[in-house]
């Protein structure tokens, strides 16, 4: 395993890690997902993925059972959650980053996850009612407080990035120190063309999701079928599948897939190397429903230095 720093960060996360959307709860029980963060742990992630919505809350109810059955030391491991959706129905309960929201839901969430701390927060979505300057004094008191290490973004806009460094270089706040958005072959302009000035202007990590984009990119999508037991197979996910079944994706993957067989290579795995091939990728967090696909997803390090200026050439132009 290679571990990256996290942006301008000291700390240094697994190049793979390991996250819970969709999975825990929905098709992973706990002694499942103990099962597969223990595998994980033994491949080197120390990187663990979760946030406050996912499975209105189960899934770190099933984190923490897991940590506190693991046993693994604090210091070895790094948790992360996510707050925006909100879990419970009020006025300041759904789709905000308010002071008051925040500062409720870090507590509600560490004791799901039977912590003192988590090592990141993210705040999951930008919130346009909210002022910027309120919900980074939020984070920094959330930090000073204790309940976290780390803060920073997923899916905001370079704009809105930019406006919460200066303010907290302003007033001397504890700054966001990465973004988590999506990436990967199919889905790639936020990261590559509009994050660019933000990551040469503050050295931005990045904990990238949707690597194999819902898993068009293993190829088992190809033909129109879903098969039973897939992430789109479920019904919750039913706002996914139209999209990632038409056609312009299905030709796009299916280009993907024959590069990968031309070069004797599993399309999964080559999709997870591809992203780490960006140097401004801190970590790609991998999703698993089975034990079998954890280990098949960490031989995915084996791919990156195989990938050359060619076949990186080949890939891009899909």
């Amino acid at each position: 395993m290679e571990y990256r720093r996290l942006g301008q960060a000291g700390l240094k996360v697994s190049a793979l890690s390991f996250g819970s959307w969709v999975t825990f709860s929905n098709q992973v029980d706990t002694k499942l997902a103990a099962n597969c963060m223990a595998a994980a742990y033994e491949h080197g992630v120390n990187f663990f993925d979760n946030a406050e919505v996912y499975a209105g809350g189960k899934s770190e109810e099933i984190m923490g059972e897991v940590l506190k059955k693991l046993e693994w030391p604090r210091l070895k491991y790094i948790v992360s959650t996510k707050f925006y959706w909100g879990i419970t129905d009020g006025p300041n309960e759904r789709n905000t980053l308010n002071r008051k929201y925040l500062m409720n839901g870090i507590t509600g969430s560490l004791k799901r996850l039977q912590m003192d701390y988590v090592d990141l927060v993210y705040c999951h979505r930008p919130d346009p009612n909210t002022p910027i300057e309120e919900t980074v004094w939020a984070m920094h008191d959330m930090i000073d407080r204790g309940y976290a290490l780390y803060w920073g973004t997923s899916e905001w806009s370079a704009a809105e990035i930019d406006q919460a460094y200066q303010i907290a270089e302003k007033y001397r706040l504890r700054k966001p120190v990465v973004e988590q958005p999506q990436y990967n072959l199919l889905w790639r302009d936020r990261v590559e063309k509009e994050y660019a000035p933000i990551f040469e202007k503050y050295g931005m990590g990045l904990t990238t999701w949707s690597p194999l984009a819902s898993g068009l990119l293993t190829g088992k999508y190809l033909g129109g079928k879903v098969p039973e037991g897939s992430r789109l197979a479920l019904e919750s996910l039913g706002w996914l599948r139209e999209e990632a079944l038409s056609s312009e994706k299905t030709n796009k993957v299916q280009k993907f897939v024959n590069i990968a067989k031309e070069y004797s290579f599993d399309p999964t795995q080559l999709a997870l190397a591809w992203c780490l091939k960006n140097k401004n990728v801190s970590t790609v967090i991998t999703g698993a429903s089975k034990l079998e696909q954890v280990q098949h997803n960490m031989k995915a390090m084996e791919l990156v230095s195989k990938i050359d200026a060619e076949l990186l050439k080949k890939l891009n132009s899909i």
